[in-house]
């Protein structure tokens, strides 16, 4: 069972799938929460923007979103922009990511490549407006298993929305393998079998649906101390299971070094190659400029370090 969801920009593709390493989808550019971000946004200052995009390709990111979001400000203007502008600094596809039709379109009308677009719910609303969209441009799309009724906390529910997204989408001429789920992460620390409902939920959505899945995977850790090394975890778990991708942070170590543990266990690591030069020990020159700078004491401490 082999499930490839294929994105791209005009020079690289990116593969989310069952066969393939998990796939990073860099969260930064995203003004929700981030005050002078989505204040230099809505001013046409894109420099913070910039600097993200290139901060998280540098830190490993595949994939990265890009949300306008911001209340009182030309959302398809700012989104279609960033867009251009994001495409022109470097060469990952992109996420384009808005609840506002207009804003989705405006992206898409720029976009250079096969996006991913997130996203679509089960409401009927969303399906009849999105879904054509989707097929008109030849993009991927998340999928959101909530509808209507809201997010259920029974994961059997949101399994069957799941279900009813991918059969209209297909439905609209957009192959399964085009739809890839978001099961929702709920906060662990308001719902303490969050965890388990989506490890619940990926198995299926891979084994019955056969379809790739993603997530804000940052909500789990949602007020909890030291909440990037629970959210790493959380990463590396959900692979385990057969989550593909995250919607998640890659300037934060414990996320990168659990989806780089989750690659080598998962056997998407070979050699253990990217682990090896991600986590490699001092090297010999190094340990000796340390030696010179810290006399004996340097020395001592280079060689306890490689026993």
């Amino acid at each position: 069972m082999t499930t490839r969801t294929v994105i791209s920009s005009p020079t690289r593709e990116v593969i989310i799938g069952f066969d393939q390493p998990f796939c990073v989808i860099g969260e930064r550019i995203n003004p929700t929460g981030r005050k002078l971000l989505a204040e230099e946004m809505k001013a046409g200052d894109y420099s913070r923007v910039q600097a993200d995009a290139l901060a998280q390709v540098e830190a490993g990111a595949m994939v990265l979103d890009v949300n306008a979001g911001i209340p009182l400000a030309d959302e398809p203007k700012i989104l279609a922009e960033c867009i251009q502008l994001i495409q022109s600094i470097t060469d990952v596809p992109l996420c384009i990511d808005s609840s506002i039709m207009d804003a989705l379109e405006a992206g898409l009308a720029v976009y250079q490549g096969k996006p991913l677009l997130n996203s679509v719910t089960g409401e009927e609303e969303s399906l009849e407006r999105i879904l054509p969209l989707v097929k008109k441009h030849g993009a991927a799309v998340v999928a959101i298993s909530n509808d209507e009724s809201g997010i259920s906390t029974d994961p059997d529910v949101r399994f069957a929305v799941a279900k009813k997204i991918v059969e209209r989408a297909m439905d609209h001429g957009i192959p399964k393998n085009d739809v890839v789920v978001d099961p929702l992460v709920m906060p662990v620390g308001a719902m303490n079998d969050a965890g388990t409902q989506v490890f619940r939920l990926v198995r299926r959505l891979r084994e019955e649906l056969e379809v790739n899945t993603t997530c804000g995977a940052s909500n789990v850790g949602f007020g909890v101390p030291n909440r990037h090394a629970l959210t790493g975890t959380f990463i590396s778990m959900a692979a385990a299971v057969g989550m593909t991708s995250a919607i998640m942070s890659p300037l934060h170590a414990e996320q990168m070094n659990a989806v780089r543990a989750a690659n080598v266990l998962n056997g998407f690591d070979p050699d253990c190659g990217n682990w090896l030069s991600a986590n490699r020990p001092q090297t010999e020159a190094g340990a000796e400029a340390g030696g010179r700078r810290g006399g004996r004491s340097g020395r001592r401490r280079a060689r306890a370090s490689s026993e």
